[in-house]
């Protein structure tokens, strides 16, 4: 049975707002990326999973338990990290502590004192004094404490700076390896690259591609950057290709002679027969990364058929 289950969740705020049909699940010590804009939906979803609100149709379930029915019952073992943070700013970063762990039932403080130290939090000043970054550790401070089995994490690492940031990923790395379920929302491409076994993407309420992290190592796709030592051949290149449909041309910059193009596993050798014909200065292959395979469903300029998009050549 999976620990998080979410099965045609809607929410419909109106005018295109809210989430729509969205289904995916996270297996036990899993780490699961949401990855999405801002406005996407994903803390909409989270707040579903939370038991924060009712859902119009669908459900979540954690552990089995209804989110709406049994929030209360789910929350003893999860630990939950909002995207914004809301504190009581008539307390110190050390009676919130305290608070936490007083309605935890929490005696023993080894553990919160080594979150304490890992993240380089000093909880003694006021709240309402406190930056964002120092704030934003004593929410995950404070959202481990108890040592969960399952986390909900919005925007972990909002407000931190790219030290803690990384200070963040390996720690949760930590966590992946102690056994635990992880949901990660973000739309920070190395958290969740560097973090998650499978990825699902929300654009506009609705999931657009789910799929491993091994699937987008192993893209069948290549991409190739080239640069030729004459526009003559630049020009020999930019006619001939728009005949061979199995190379996609992403960028043509006349004004440097370069081509970056798109090329099937199964059609290489054919390629690479093709392109030596040519006269290069240099030719190199670019990885193929998360944030390529975002920016595939968020570009709308983009195509998907052989030859050159239309925002392909730069003629400057």
């Amino acid at each position: 049975m999976p620990v998080l289950q979410i099965e045609h969740l809607t929410k419909d705020y109106g005018h295109n707002r809210g989430v729509f049909d969205v289904t995916f699940q996270v297996e036990k010590g899993e780490v699961y990326g949401f990855l999405g804009p801002n406005g996407a939906g994903k803390t909409t979803t989270i707040r579903h999973i939370m038991g924060f609100s009712r859902p119009l149709l669908g459900y979540t379930l954690v552990n089995g338990l209804n989110s709406w029915e049994r929030a209360s019952d789910i929350q003893k073992n999860l630990g939950y990290l909002p995207g914004e943070i809301a504190l009581p700013e008539s307390l110190t970063g050390t009676q919130f502590i305290k608070m936490m762990a007083d309605l935890r039932g929490i005696n023993d403080m080894t553990h919160t004192n080594y979150l304490i130290s890992k993240f380089e939090l000093n909880p003694a000043g006021s709240l309402k004094r406190m930056s964002l970054g120092m704030k934003r550790k004593l929410a995950i401070v404070t959202a481990f404490m108890h040592n969960p089995a399952i986390l909900v994490l919005d925007e972990p690492t909002s407000g931190l700076d790219p030290i803690m940031q990384s200070v963040f990923i390996e720690f949760i790395k930590e966590e992946k390896e102690k056994g635990k379920t992880i949901l990660l929302s973000s739309h920070i491409f190395n958290e969740i690259d560097a973090t998650c076994d499978k990825i699902s993407m929300i654009k506009d309420g609705r999931l657009i591609s789910t799929f491993t992290s091994d699937e987008l190592r192993h893209n069948e796709s290549k991409s190739f950057k080239f640069e030729f030592n004459s526009n003559e051949e630049f020009e020999r290149f930019r006619i001939e290709v728009q005949s061979q449909k199995y190379i996609e041309v992403t960028s043509l910059k006349r004004h440097k002679n370069q081509a970056e193009v798109r090329v099937n596993d199964t059609d290489i050798n054919m390629f690479i027969s093709i392109i030596s014909d040519y006269d290069l200065k240099f030719f190199s292959e670019i990885k193929f990364t998360l944030e390529d395979y975002f920016m595939k469903f968020y570009d709308r300029n983009s195509k998907t058929e052989g030859g050159a998009n239309n925002n392909a050549i730069d003629r400057n």
